[in-house]
């Protein structure tokens, strides 16, 4: 057995060299290497963490700026109604005061054309009275003073 520990004692002894190398080689990548790496790695995370953040908040912010628009176009767009419904308010007001004053103009040549008529009415309906009398009279006075004509039969009165 002393020559199976001699074997591992030298085994051992050999694989220090081997073993302290390895352990140097480590230390090297460990420090020229690897630190660096996983420092960028972390820088680059840590970017791509912030870049997430700011693209959260810009696309919060371009959320927030599609709603105020959408609120002002809406405003715009009550705004323009509101304004139109006015001006068709006054367009109708104006009309109505319009056909109110023709309808007052007319009914009232209406009324004076009525007044007109009634008034010639009554004028022709007195010259009428007053020219049948004269007529009747006139007939009349014919009739009574008129001598029968020669071979003409005779008037009876009845």
């Amino acid at each position: 057995m002393s020559d199976l520990v001699h074997q591992l004692g030298e085994l051992f002894l050999r694989a220090v060299p081997v073993a302290i190398l390895v352990l140097i080689f480590y230390l090297f990548m460990r420090s020229l290497f690897f630190q660096p790496l996983l420092k960028v790695m972390a820088e680059r995370e840590a970017r791509t963490r912030g870049a997430q953040k700011a693209a959260e908040a810009a696309e919060a912010a371009a959320k927030e700026k599609e709603r105020q628009y959408e609120e002002a176009f809406k405003q715009a767009h009550a705004k323009v109604y509101g304004e139109q419904e006015a001006e068709r308010k006054k367009v109708l007001d104006e009309r109505a005061a319009t056909l109110k004053e023709a309808r007052g103009k007319a009914d009232a040549e209406v009324n004076a054309a009525k007044e007109r008529v009634a008034a010639e009415f009554a004028a022709a309906k007195k010259e009428i009275e007053v020219t049948a009398a004269q007529l009747a009279t006139e007939i009349a006075r014919r009739v009574l003073q008129a001598p029968p004509a020669p071979g003409a039969p005779g008037r009876e009165a009845r």
